[in-house]
């Protein structure tokens, strides 16, 4: 275990740059609200709007594709001109007036332009972000900085849940006014961007850069990258949208005001674990580790196929969690480790435009599955889509020891 520093704080934490620790905050604040919005939205669209489970995996898979879209974009665009934060603060920016819109949204119609909007400005920030973490950080400490990322931002991710099941609580069940209550710590993300990140000076000169969508610079991504992109876009097929292990939990009995407190476990149980798979990443095979985050999602799939009490859920929800945080982190250092320096923006774009266009098939197909037979058919098809992507992984290893 590293020996702390007089911060407190791990040695190795302490080697990050503060910019990199401060876009861990960023992502803090926001995920706070946006979880404490999108851990009830799936039950208010249900039972407050009328929509069907079919509605809520088009809404979330429409909208985690346009997200990946303006991912590619946005992650060119930092390449070409060199630089990153002016894209975060305009992608934080955009998600944080977006806000208000779901307290206001009376129809299924609005929820869906509200999330839409919302997406792409999580599109517009994610890969000019992440490109930004390997822009600041050594790569032998790619994994620890990652780790940390996520582990700050499944913090809020927690976080926002807690506070919007208190609020429910307090409030009878009010869903507008936590709605409401979500909209200040966004704002509080977007003030962090402006003050507290700082980007390194970059090495380009006017006219110097060219336009990254070229065959000869696409070219310049090594087969290393588009094995992990496509990994990465499989493994994605078999995790859906969380929105489905909300309706799962509701479905086994647990009530609406608490249905966030399985937001609440899963990114606990996400936050503590993603620095310390990070840092463990960066010593370790990460195969192994890949491997073992899909075995933790198929005994997820398979607890949550069974639920039929609300501790199943609550368990498969903790698994879910541990898969997130062995792979999430994972998968974006080995981005950083496959692509070129000055393609890490259209590296990461490329990475979140497949696992994007993965979510949406994913999501469309659980919703539709769900509909027509059931949560339990739902999460077996995940179990089977993950032990595919595990196969892949073995065989991609006897081929390349």
């Amino acid at each position: 275990m590293p020996s702390p520093d007089p911060s407190g704080r791990p040695a190795a934490a302490a080697a990050l740059p503060g910019a990199v620790i401060a876009l861990g905050w960023v992502s803090l604040f926001m995920d706070v609200s946006s979880e404490m919005i999108h851990s009830l939205l799936p039950v208010f669209l249900v039972s407050v709007l009328g929509a069907s489970a079919l509605s809520v995996g088009v809404i979330e898979g429409v909208a985690e594709a346009a997200a990946s879209v303006s991912k590619v974009f946005s992650g060119v665009v930092s390449d070409w001109i060199g630089r990153r934060k002016p894209l975060v603060l305009l992608g934080y920016g955009l998600a944080a007036l977006t806000k208000p819109l779901f307290p206001l949204a009376t129809g299924v119609p609005a929820v869906l332009a509200a999330r839409f909007i919302d997406r792409i400005g999580k599109g517009i920030r994610a890969a000019p972000r992440d490109a930004l973490v390997a822009d600041l950080t050594a790569p032998e400490l790619r994994g620890a900085a990652y780790g940390l990322r996520q582990a700050l931002d499944s913090v809020g991710a927690a976080a926002g849940p807690g506070i919007a099941l208190a609020l429910m609580a307090w409030s009878h069940d009010n869903f507008r006014l936590v709605f409401w209550v979500a909209v200040a710590p966004a704002f509080v993300a977007v003030a962090l961007i402006l003050f507290a990140v700082k980007e390194p000076e970059t090495r380009r000169t006017a006219g110097a850069r060219r336009f990254p969508v070229r065959r000869e610079e696409l070219l310049r991504l090594s087969a290393a990258y588009w094995r992990v992109v496509a990994f990465a876009g499989v493994l994605t097929l078999a995790r859906f949208s969380e929105a489905f292990l909300l309706l799962r939990a509701a479905d086994a009995g647990l009530a609406a005001t608490y249905v966030p407190a399985i937001l609440i476990v899963m990114n606990v149980v996400y936050s503590a674990s993603a620095y310390p798979f990070g840092k463990l990443s960066d010593g370790i095979r990460k195969r192994s580790l890949l491997a073992a985050g899909i075995v933790l999602l198929i005994g997820a799939d398979l607890v949550l196929a069974a639920a039929s009490a609300v501790w199943m859920a609550v368990a498969g929800a903790l698994l879910w969690g541990l898969h997130m945080g062995a792979t999430q982190g994972l998968l974006s250092a080995l981005v950083a480790d496959a692509a070129p320096e000055d393609l890490r923006g259209t590296a990461f774009g490329m990475f979140n435009l497949v696992t994007g266009g993965a979510v949406l098939g994913a999501s469309v197909l659980a919703g539709a599955l769900w509909t027509a037979s059931g949560p339990a058919t739902t999460f077996l098809a995940g179990a089977g889509l993950a032990g595919v992507a595990l196969l892949g992984l073995l065989a991609g290893a006897r081929r390349r020891p």
